[in-house]
Formats: C-alpha cells, structure tokens, sequence
C-alpha cells in the first residue's frame, strides 16, 4: 500500500471475522513497535473479554483495528477501549478517528453508558472522552492519560471506586 501523505481515507469498516485475527496480529505489532498490544488483542479474544472489534480496509487490506471489551468500575458495566491501532503508512489520515466514532455509535445502540481509555490527552477529548469525568475513578494509570466518555448523559454521576479490568490487561 503505497499512502498519500496528504490523502484522508474513508476507509470501509466492518466488525472482526475469524479470518482477521492474523492480519490484525501483524497491524498491532507493526503501529506500536512491540508485540504487547497483538498479544493483548488475542488473549481479550481467548479469553471471551472482547464485546466489540471493528477493522478498517482500504484497499480492502486492514489497515486499522479497534477492541472494546467489558470492564467494571466497582460493581458497574463499563467498556475499556484498548487497544486502537492503524499501519504507520496509513496513520494521521482519519482512521482511527472512523474507528473510534463508529464503535461509540455501536456501542451506544447497545445500550452501553460508560467507555474508559488511556491515551493521548490532545487525542481522545475530541471524541468526548475527559479527565475530569474519570476524577472518580480509581486507576493504576496517570491521571493526565486516564479519560472517560459517558455514552448516555450522567452515566458516571455517583460512579467511583476502583477500576477493574479483564485479566488480560495483566493489572
């Protein structure tokens, strides 16, 4: 794939197949340099964690990946966005941005109130996510990186307590 650095795409998404998982294996470990993010993805997916998996295709190659999968804040459903990824070559032109918001729409619809990420801080707000609905939270992540989006409004009003994720975050 050879990109046009100045080219945004509208790339088709779709959710995961079966057929995906090695080519999202090899997306991951390509966008974050390491194998941790592709060995994460697989174990949510094992492990029956995952609730939602979106792929971006463009010139139906997957060139981007998105993972939700269920967590709690003390006894209340939320959802970990973890991890986002898209090939280097296909970075900064609007993929992940289609990932993100379609999984939120998705999500949304079913009936989903709280999504919790950690990731850049000049990313993530223009999605809705913010620090200051996470306040509550009780997170082994810095608080600078540490963002929640409520899905319904006031979703989080008296939210707080500690954070637990899937097993496969390893925390």
């Amino acid at each position: 794939m050879n990109a046009d650095p100045r080219k945004s795409f509208a790339a088709f998404l779709r959710p995961e197949a079966a057929g995906d998982h090695h080519a999202i294996r090899s997306l991951n470990e390509a966008a974050f340099g390491r194998p941790d993010e592709a060995n994460l993805v697989d174990q949510l997916r094992c492990d029956g964690d995952s609730l939602l998996s979106l792929v971006a295709e463009v010139d139906r190659k997957i060139a981007g990946h998105i993972l939700f999968s269920r967590m709690w804040v003390e006894n209340v459903a939320a959802v970990a966005l973890a991890p986002m990824s898209v090939i280097p070559e296909f970075q900064n032109r609007g993929i992940g941005s289609q990932l993100i918001r379609r999984g939120l729409d998705e999500l949304r619809e079913r009936g989903e109130r709280i999504v919790i990420v950690l990731g850049h801080q000049h990313y993530y707000p223009r999605f809705g996510f913010s620090t200051h609905l996470a306040r509550n939270l009780q997170s082994p992540f810095p608080p600078e990186a540490y963002m929640a989006l409520e899905l319904s409004p006031g979703a989080l009003d008296g939210v707080h307590g500690k954070v637990r994720y899937p097993a496969a975050f390893g925390l």
